[in-house]
Parts: structure tokens; sequence; C-alpha cells
């Protein structure tokens, strides 16, 4: 049986196939220490457990949910985006819960996005927004980060862009792989850009949590509803991951298209796992900085396997991962983390996996417990 033509856009995800390698060595006795996947192994607050635990004996606990998901969930994240973000949003309106942010991205592509039209994609940056791009039979257009540009959008090359066929444009901020965070000035800069030329701005944004002095949205900016939405995710920022539980806020009649795409794919988020996302929301401030207290320990010791690798981090960034130079004379990413992966039995992310602008770089999980990262150093004494 033929596969779809739209197939040989994409191939498998490198971590899905890099992982079963990592897999078949642990199994075989190797004692691989994974710091290459961005999954907190940290839990999520035990009131957050207890409330859909709870919720299971609720009469609708087992029912369909609605495909908007619950209004005390949408008014929660309304109020959120109020209180940490000092972004308005109509809970009825411009909030859409979803499972996950991921799925996010294959809505709206599935709702914007024809054959032939362009899409402007991050380079470095998440290989989902590529991929869903490919399958759409849309055309990929990289914009390239630069470091010289602290990562930042070269809005010289965007304004002599012939931009007729581009309908989307991607933002990851804080920025995945790199932990660049951004400027206001460049948010300024983009949704001016995107007016005037009708672009639907996309900033996937599930980062702003972690390591960061000021959590910052796109919304928040003046004029940004007009042509933006934002996706966003209690993966990171509450330990959530395996949950699946995301949203899509913003103009309201972007949203409405990717409801049509939505409804037609499932029929809603499980009800206790609304009801811990609620709670997870209401989550105090107290629960972040308790959070990062952890990470930052994470970094200290991190920042000592780098040095010990040879590697160096030109400019500390925010989130979850740490972006490091290869040792000076090394050039080629995926060489130098399968030999590490191999002598010494530690998996590192290689910065091609983001494009072709990572090649030089690795990154690095702070997923990892400091016990782990602690005996990753060892291993470089010996």
């Amino acid at each position: 049986m033929k596969k779809a033509k739209r197939l040989d856009s994409v191939k498998e995800y490198y971590f899905s196939r890099k992982l079963k390698e990592v897999s078949r060595m642990m199994n075989s006795g190797k004692p691989v220490i994974n710091m290459g996947i961005g999954s907190p192994d940290i839990e999520p607050n035990p009131s957050v457990v207890k409330a859909l635990s709870s919720a299971m004996s609720h009469p609708r606990a087992h029912m369909y949910q609605s495909y908007q998901g619950l209004p005390e969930l949408r008014k929660t994240i309304s109020s959120f985006y109020k209180k940490h973000y000092d972004v308005n949003l109509n809970p009825e309106s411009e909030v859409l819960p979803l499972m996950g942010s991921k799925e996010g991205i294959m809505h709206l592509s599935m709702a914007f996005l024809n054959s032939g039209d362009e899409v402007l994609i991050p380079n470095p940056g998440y290989p989902t927004y590529s991929s869903v791009a490919g399958l759409m039979e849309a055309k990929t257009i990289f914009y390239d980060l630069n470091p010289s540009k602290n990562w930042q959008p070269d809005f010289e090359f965007l304004d002599h862009l012939d931009t007729s066929k581009v309908k989307i444009m991607w933002l990851n901020y804080p920025h995945m792989p790199t932990g660049t965070d951004v400027s206001v000035e460049t948010f300024d800069k983009l949704i001016l850009w995107a007016r005037q030329r009708d672009i639907l701005l996309i900033n996937d944004n599930p980062y702003s949590f972690i390591l960061t002095e000021k959590p910052q949205s796109i919304l928040s900016r003046p004029y940004a509803k007009e042509v933006a939405v934002e996706l966003n995710s209690l993966s990171k920022s509450f330990n959530m991951a395996g949950w699946r539980v995301g949203m899509m806020i913003g103009n309201e009649k972007v949203l409405t298209q990717a409801l049509k795409v939505k409804s037609n794919m499932d029929s809603g988020m499980l009800f206790g796992i609304q009801q811990g996302a609620i709670e997870a929301l209401n989550m105090t401030p107290d629960w972040f900085y308790e959070l990062n207290k952890v990470y930052k320990k994470r970094r200290e010791l991190m920042k000592n396997l780098i040095k010990k690798l040879g590697a160096r981090i030109e400019k500390e960034g925010v989130g979850l991962f740490l972006w490091a130079r290869l040792p000076k004379g090394l050039n080629n990413s995926e060489a130098f983390i399968d030999r590490i992966l191999k002598e010494k039995n530690i998996f590192i992310t290689p910065g091609t996996v983001f494009g072709s602008q990572g090649e030089g770089y690795i990154r690095f999980s702070l997923c990892v417990s400091e016990e782990k990262i602690k005996e990753a150093i060892k291993r470089f004494e010996s």
C-alpha cells in the first residue's frame, strides 16, 4: 500500500529515532545519562494531582467534554494572562484550550495553509514548524537567527523579502534552542511588519516562566491581536508535560478557524485534567520561585560540565536549556555528540536538529537531577 506523497516531506522526528538508540544502549547495560530532552523530571504541585484525582468522581468526569474546554478553564487562563502578562482576554472568544500546544501548530497550519503557500520559520528553531508546513504542502522559508544579532530576526532581510505568498510567520520567544529572550522592540517591529503585509504571527511561548526575569507575551504589545496569536503550555512551567495541556489565545477570527479543525480532530479534554490545569494556573508566584531555585542550581552545575567538554556558552539565556558552542577547532555537532554518547554514555542534543544555523552548537537540558549532572562531570575527570 503506497503512502501519501505528503510524507515525502517529513522524516521521523530526530528524538524519536535517537532515543531508540539510547534505549538500546540502556537495555544492554550502558549507564546513559539523557541530557537531550526537555521533559521536566520534577513533579507537579501535589494540589494539582489532588484536583485531578478529586475530579474523577464528578458526574461529568467520564463524559465527552466541550471542544472549547470548560468555561472555568477558559476564565482561569484569561485571569492567568492578565496577572502574569498584563494581557486582557475574552474567555469566550480569545481563549482555546488545547491538548498540548503542539496540536495548535497543526490546527493553525491546517486552518490557514494551502498547497503552495509560504511559511516563515526561524533557523534555528523547533523542527515541528517545518514538518507541519511540509505536511500541508506549503513552502518553508527560513529566516536565519544569528548570534551577532542576539538571535533576533534580521529586519533588513524581512523587509526585502517577497511576502506575497507568505501566510504564517512562526516565532518562539523565549527562544528554543538558544535560550534568548525577546525585546519588546522586536515584538513591536514584527507586529508592524505583519500588519503591513497581512501575515499571521504565531508566538510559541512555553518557556516564559523558566529562569526569566519577567514573563512576556506578544499579545501585551499594541495592535498585536490584529495579527497575532500565541501558543502556551503547562508542560514546562508546571511540570505537566505528560498531561498534554496547552492553550491558543489571541485573535478571535483566527481561533474560530482553528476550532473548526480541532472540533473534527478530538472530542474534548478529560474533565479531571482540566480541573488539574485550573489548580495549576492558580498557583501563587512562590511556585515559580521554588521551581527556578532548582533550575538555577542545575544550571550552575551544567556550566561546569560544559567547561569539562571544552565547549562554551557565549551568552547565558533563559528557559530549560543551555546552548553552547563546540570546542575550538570542531564544527560537526552530530559527530561530537555521537562521540560523547559512545565514550561517556551521555546524550546531548546536536544543534543541527534545529536547522543549519545550529551547526557548531550543542544543547543541554536542565531536566536532569543534580546527582546525574555531577555523575556526568565525574566521567570527564576520570
